[in-house]
């Protein structure tokens, strides 16, 4: 690997790690219920987040392409700060829904400018071979300070309760920001006569997502692998409360989850040419694994849904390399929102069913019955693959 390159992983790495440091995500929905909240309105407080990154998603997307991709990476956890230090102090529904709000701003402002600064700066050195296995590390690197968030958040909720954990977050989020900083930017020069603005890169980007047919694929795979897991977590500890677990030891329960997840990240580089039915096999596996585990109603379950969270990272990272290895045009980073804004619907859609079911069944049918979508994607890759090939034989 080449001494940019070098210096463009070890950025992101730290990058990453101090992002996911944020010891108040395994504790934030016990505040939400010490406050009083019921798990309809904490889900409503889910969608408020999920609707922030729906509205901000594809416009900040084309906000990186058009100005600094650096900057957004720095502005973005600060905004995060400010949420966590607001949730602390004044611990109220609308002061937890603005705190969303600021979080999903956050989260629209680096996710497309984070995948197309680091693509395109290998790209720069002819290394874009390696973006699966940098991004796989990264994704691992991720999720193990999650784990790490996780632990650490026992011994200081124990010491200082929500204050220290909160004033953990906001130093994490603040460090990031500074990291930011330190990711080189390199921009390629317009061509002549051709002007770089908002606008412009905006509706470049829209055009490839809708009349590239390889790329609208894999958006749309995108947005439906990494929206059903990634949502469910929200409602791990509700079901580890449902199975037994003591309060005092749900984070333990989160970062076994997340330990899974930590495997698939570390996977992923490996898997990286995975195709149509193997990776249709992947996720009926990784499905069937989470419906198991929920609906076991034991404690022990929860080792199937690691490995399950597991799978789904690893299929996660492969279907982003896809989608970016096919990206050609200028708008990078408004091509992967797009993904970004798919992946907020669909999210969106399975916090407003879980909140739905949560009156009427438990948390691991819930979680069973959100599976299935899972199945139905892989059974279309397995189908659509076996099309090709009679079309190819035809």
């Amino acid at each position: 690997m080449s001494p940019p390159a070098k210096r463009l992983v070890r950025t992101l790495y730290v990058y990453t790690f101090l992002d996911e440091l944020v010891l108040f995500y395994p504790v934030y929905a016990l505040l939400f219920t010490e406050t009083g909240l019921s798990v309809a309105e904490t889900s409503s407080l889910f969608v408020i987040w999920s609707v922030t990154g729906l509205v901000l998603e594809v416009p900040s997307g084309a906000l990186a392409d058009a100005v600094s991709r650096r900057l957004l990476l720095c502005a973005g956890p600060v905004l995060a700060a400010a949420g966590f230090a607001l949730w602390v102090v004044f611990p109220s529904y609308w002061i937890f829904a603005l705190g969303f709000v600021l979080w999903g701003t956050r989260d629209a402002l680096t996710s497309g400018a984070m995948e197309a600064l680091v693509y395109e700066e290998l790209d720069r050195t002819d290394e874009t071979e390696r973006y699966g296995h940098v991004m796989g590390r990264a994704t691992a690197i991720g999720v193990a300070a999650d784990a790490v968030a996780i632990a650490l958040a026992v011994p200081v909720f124990a010491a200082g309760g929500y204050p220290a954990v909160g004033a953990a977050s906001v130093l994490a989020c603040l460090l990031t920001a500074a990291t930011g900083l330190a990711f080189r930017e390199h921009r390629s020069p317009a061509a002549p006569g051709e002007e770089v603005s908002y606008g412009r890169v905006l509706r470049a980007g829209l055009a490839e997502a809708r009349e590239d047919r390889r790329v609208r694929d894999r958006l749309i795979l995108v947005a439906v692998v990494t929206a059903g897991w990634g949502a469910l977590e929200e409602y791990v500890p509700f079901l580890g409360t449902e199975t037994g677990v003591p309060a005092t030891a749900i984070p333990l329960v989160v970062l076994l989850v997340w330990a899974g997840a930590t495997a698939g990240g570390l996977l992923a580089g490996r898997a990286r040419r995975l195709r149509g039915r193997g990776l249709g096999a992947l996720l009926a596996v990784a499905a069937a694994a989470l419906a198991g585990g929920a609906l076991s109603g034991h404690p022990a379950g929860f080792v199937l849904i690691a490995a399950a969270f597991g799978l789904f990272q690893l299929a996660e990272v492969v279907a982003g390399v896809r989608l970016q290895d096919s990206i050609g045009g200028p708008s990078r980073a408004t091509v992967t929102s797009v993904a970004g804004l798919g992946t907020s619907l669909v999210t969106m859609t399975v916090y407003a069913a879980y909140a739905a079911a949560s009156g009427l069944v438990s948390h691991g049918l819930t979680f069973a019955l959100l599976s299935v979508p899972y199945l139905v994607v892989a059974a279309g890759l397995g189908v659509r693959r076996g099309a090709r090939r009679v079309r190819g034989r035809a």
